[in-house]
């Protein structure tokens, strides 16, 4: 409910722009249409004014009328040709230093392209006068363009914004379900060690205790690492082929019989496969990846890991016989609360790619899945090598 919500607010919010946007273009292309028309009649205007100041007698008195239509046009671009569309007079044009006449040339021969000039017949002589679009017509063409840049550039960073904060609440609540967690799991845990340290007088011969030992000594190092969820954990260069084996070992005595376990390793020399790890988080990635096989194949199946490095990436593959995951919720898979169990709350796979991308620089993802034969999820770390 929660992200149609925000969806529709999104589109909604678009949709206002987009409408303002197009309501602001319009309005701006036709006072700027607006605009050109009237230019347009104050260059007919002051091509009636020069026609008759030029066809004016000597001794006649000038129009003052006339003479302020030509001076008032300090804006607008004209210029005044022969019939053989020789320059004879150009208003409010900037001249280049440098080859006037080639650029008077170039001038007219674009003009005579794009517009029918205006006529003025003086006795026996015709002359034509061309004109452009004022400076303040050019830019009143380009402001929509403008309008939609800067709003573009607004929608930009507002949405980069938008998803920075939503990144940062989602850390600040990974985080703070993290150390909860952790706290939570505290007396539990100091509980557990007062009845290991009791069964161990109780029952010194039972050799399950070990075992129920190494547990909590796991259940205690995972506590305090997501305790110091939100800092960045130390990374120490180890060998990857061990933890995998340490891992699978401690799944293999505490699953069904009906499980089986395989570690391949593709050929891959145990000095390639160093890398950058936080060995209890680590660990926990690869035992939540395992469960959830487990949980595919209901009890009964194969899970394999395998390793291999390819181009200074080092990539482990955990592949079950279980259920198989649609193509479509690929991604979907690793987003909170996504679950398909009965139980469970939905954070394991979550939790399991922000470990490993975040804190492990690395990848998480389903390498490949069929429905009905089974699911590859693919960890990549970088190599490290010995400096």
């Amino acid at each position: 409910m929660k992200h149609w919500v925000s969806n529709n607010l999104y589109a909604l919010i678009l949709i206002v722009l987009l409408v303002l946007v197009v309501i602001s273009v319009s309005f701006t292309t036709r006072l700027a249409n607006q605009f050109a028309q009237e230019e347009q009649r104050r260059i007919e205007l002051w091509a009636e004014a020069t026609r008759q100041l030029i066809t004016m007698n000597t001794d006649e008195d000038i129009n003052p009328i006339i003479l302020s239509v030509i001076e008032n046009n300090t804006t607008i671009p004209v210029y005044i040709v022969d019939s053989n569309h020789q320059l004879l007079l150009s208003r409010n044009v900037e001249i280049p230093q440098n080859d006037s006449v080639e650029f008077f040339r170039n001038k007219i021969n674009k003009l005579q392209q794009s517009q029918d000039p205006i006529v003025i017949k003086i006795n026996d002589d015709v002359q034509y006068i061309y004109y452009e679009d004022s400076t303040l017509l050019r830019q009143l063409y380009w402001f929509p363009y403008i309008q939609i840049a800067v709003i573009v550039a607004f929608l930009i960073i507002a949405v980069i914004a938008l998803i920075l904060a939503q990144r940062s609440e989602r850390n600040n609540l990974w985080v703070g379900l993290s150390k909860e967690t952790a706290h939570q799991l505290g007396t539990p845990i100091s509980s557990l060690n007062a009845w290991s340290e009791l069964l161990k007088v109780s029952y010194p011969e039972d050799h399950l205790i070990p075992q129920m030992d190494e547990d909590i000594r796991r259940l205690q190092m995972i506590t305090e690492r997501f305790s110091k969820i939100g800092s960045q954990p130390t990374l120490e260069r180890h060998l990857i082929l061990p933890i995998l084996s340490s891992a699978m070992d401690y799944m293999r005595v505490r699953t069904s019989h009906k499980i089986n376990y395989t570690l391949k390793t593709n050929n891959t020399n145990d000095s390639d496969c160093y890398a950058l790890v936080c060995i209890p988080l680590f660990e926990w990635v690869i035992e939540n990846l395992c469960k959830n096989a487990i949980d595919s194949m209901e009890g009964k199946g194969d899970i394999t890991l395998s390793i291999q490095v390819v181009e200074n990436k080092i990539h482990i593959d955990i592949t079950d016989t279980g259920k198989g995951i649609e193509r479509r919720y690929f991604n979907t898979i690793f987003k909170p609360g996504y679950t398909s169990k009965k139980r469970g709350w939905g954070l394991g796979l979550s939790l399991a790619k922000r470990i490993i991308e975040n804190y492990h620089r690395g990848k998480l993802f389903v390498k490949q899945s069929q429905i009905g034969i089974g699911t590859t999820f693919r960890i990549t770390l970088e190599q490290s090598k010995d400096c």
